[in-house]
């Protein structure tokens, strides 16, 4: 099997789930037509919905149980199921790795399912269910420098068939959200930020994101907590410092939220070994 590439993916509303206006929506539900990775052995997702005091991943023996952790949305939605099984094999495998690159504490949750910021996108990416998922928190305690070395601590899994995806929300203020905004119609800050971030991916400015706080403007509009963020640069450190970043998607809603995603490909040398 090639060298997975990695994918940050912004999931949005949980609406994704089931309006068909979305624009992301169908960008996910084309993601095999589009050639995206082959069929991965398993999938480590890294959703903004989980944030722990340390790094912690889910090891579930059967199916991931579905997280409905949204209040006031459609019934229809609390009726959706993602019963993706678990894999304890590839949770002792992340806790190895992270162990090994300086990450004193590891924890493993036997009990978590997966939070729609895991099970929404791949609901449309992998409809099938049938590929083992575990799910790993982020920290929004710490920063992004400390993301991005939890993605480099994770890089060799990308040689062992896992496709590692981060998902979150390019931009998340959920306060200046307006419900009636229009096609086309993005708040100046957010259109600013969202350029921002794909200038410095693409030029390979990691150094900048990862001090987005310092250097993209409005970041604290565009993030006034970071853990939407954060899966972005353990998608990108997972890739590498040399990797390429690719735009894949982009579309806005509620007029500043933004959806761009982003493929990760390493320009490294494959070890054919």
């Amino acid at each position: 099997m090639a060298v997975m590439d990695t994918f940050y993916i912004s999931h949005g509303s949980p609406t994704l789930s089931i309006d068909e206006t979305i624009p992301a929506r169908h960008f996910l539900q084309s993601w095999k037509q589009n050639g995206f990775p082959e069929k991965p052995d398993s999938i480590l997702i890294v959703s903004g919905h989980w944030d722990t005091s340390v790094p912690t991943v889910n090891a579930i023996a059967a199916q991931n149980d579905t997280i409905y952790d949204f209040y006031g949305f459609p019934k229809s939605m609390y009726r959706l199921k993602y019963p993706a099984p678990g894999s304890p094999r590839l949770a002792n495998r992340v806790k190895e790795l992270l162990a090994a690159s300086g990450f004193s504490r590891v924890d493993v949750d036997k009990k978590r399912g997966l939070d729609h910021g895991a099970w929404v996108p791949l609901m449309f990416m992998y409809p099938e269910a049938d590929i083992p998922v575990c799910q790993l928190s982020v920290q929004s305690n710490r920063d992004g420098s400390y993301h991005y070395d939890l993605g480099k601590a994770l890089a060799p899994l990308r040689k062992e068939g896992v496709l590692i995806v981060g998902s979150g929300s390019t931009t998340h203020n959920l306060r200046a959200m307006r419900r009636d905004a229009g096609d086309g119609d993005v708040d100046p800050w957010a259109l600013e930020f969202d350029t921002w971030l794909k200038d410095a991916l693409i030029q390979g400015r990691y150094e900048d994101v990862k001090r987005y706080e310092h250097k993209a403007p409005h970041a604290k509009m565009a993030h006034p907590w970071p853990d939407h963020f954060y899966p972005l640069h353990v998608a990108m450190g997972a890739a590498g410092e040399n990797s390429k970043a690719k735009l894949i998607h982009s579309s806005w809603g509620a007029g500043t939220m933004s959806y761009a995603s982003y493929q990760f490909t390493s320009t490294e040398e494959e070890d054919t070994s």
